[in-house]
């Protein structure tokens, strides 16, 4: 009974000594639970808001050591929707994110600072157009647990803002000084593997 007991201890020590891993997603785009969004100031009058429909990515996720956590996605450029056809084919074209050469963007993580309560900023490397940059990412978690399906899933968003001419896009200026900015907010939410 004591070696029993002495076994059993044992374990449970081992169990506590070893550390918590971190937690794997998928991003749930299949059921349209997860969003890529952009805006950009059309002449400095009003905004284009817009989205990318087709895109997939993973991310890690741990509370007890955060500098684990990493993402990586991956944009079909085609894909962008700004809710008008003809300006749709001109944003695809080699003015904008000439997509026939550039048919996708991506972005992998390379660090990850907490803020604390939910809050943190997720750097990476941002591929556009063939040209690769380092951006930040402020992120918020936005909450976790179990669905009615039997899976876990968390969720996050996120914003950060692109500069087009980093990404040869110069026709951009025929829409003003102000397009050059590109509003990203991202909405993640993450199936448990």
């Amino acid at each position: 009974m004591k070696l029993k007991l002495l076994f059993t201890a044992t374990l449970i020590a081992l169990a506590a000594a070893v550390p918590a891993q971190a937690e794997n997603y998928v991003m749930d785009t299949a059921k349209a639970h997860a969003f890529i969004e952009f805006k950009v100031k059309h002449l400095g009058y009003s905004w284009l808001i817009g989205r990318f429909n087709t895109f997939e990515g993973t991310f890690s996720f741990d509370d007890t050591n955060p500098k684990a956590n990493k993402a990586q996605v991956t944009i079909n450029v085609a894909s962008l929707d700004s809710n008008h056809a003809e300006r749709d084919k001109h944003l695809r074209s080699a003015d904008f994110f000439d997509v026939a050469n550039y048919p996708s963007a991506s972005f992998v993580s390379t660090g990850f600072e907490d803020r604390g309560n939910g809050k943190g900023v997720l750097h990476g490397k941002f591929t556009l157009r063939g040209v690769t940059k380092q951006i930040a990412i402020d992120v918020s978690q936005i909450g976790t647990g179990p669905d009615p399906w039997g899976g876990y899933r968390r969720g996050f968003e996120g914003t950060t803002t692109l500069h087009l001419s980093d990404y040869n896009m110069t026709k951009a200026a025929i829409l003003g000084p102000a397009a050059e900015n590109v509003e990203l907010y991202l909405s993640i939410e993450g199936i448990r593997k």
